[in-house]
């Protein structure tokens, strides 16, 4: 029986600033803007911003100054992440 369980706290932190956690944030960060790019205008540019913070991130952005209004109205980029299999958050609802 498992009596006590350690996390290795280090361990998780190299594992998500690690290429495979950037390689598959970097691969769905590529299928959200491939989903946008079919919900969207031809010829909208639709750009990935890969960064990093205590683990790789990036963010997908309609270069275009309708993608507000595409989004507000039609959730384009939410829509598009939530296809792809990432779980959408309200963060302001708490």
């Amino acid at each position: 029986m498992l009596e006590r369980l350690e996390l290795d706290s280090a361990g998780i932190r190299a594992f998500l600033a690690g290429d495979k956690v950037r390689a598959m944030v970097d691969g769905a960060a590529e299928d959200i803007r491939a989903r946008v790019r079919a919900k969207v205008p031809p010829g909208t540019r639709v750009t990935i911003k890969a960064y990093t913070t205590d683990r790789g991130a990036a963010s997908v952005t309609i270069a275009d100054v309708r993608g507000m209004a595409w989004q507000a109205r039609d959730g384009v980029l939410t829509r598009a992440a939530g296809e792809a299999g990432i779980e959408i958050r309200d963060w302001a609802a708490g």
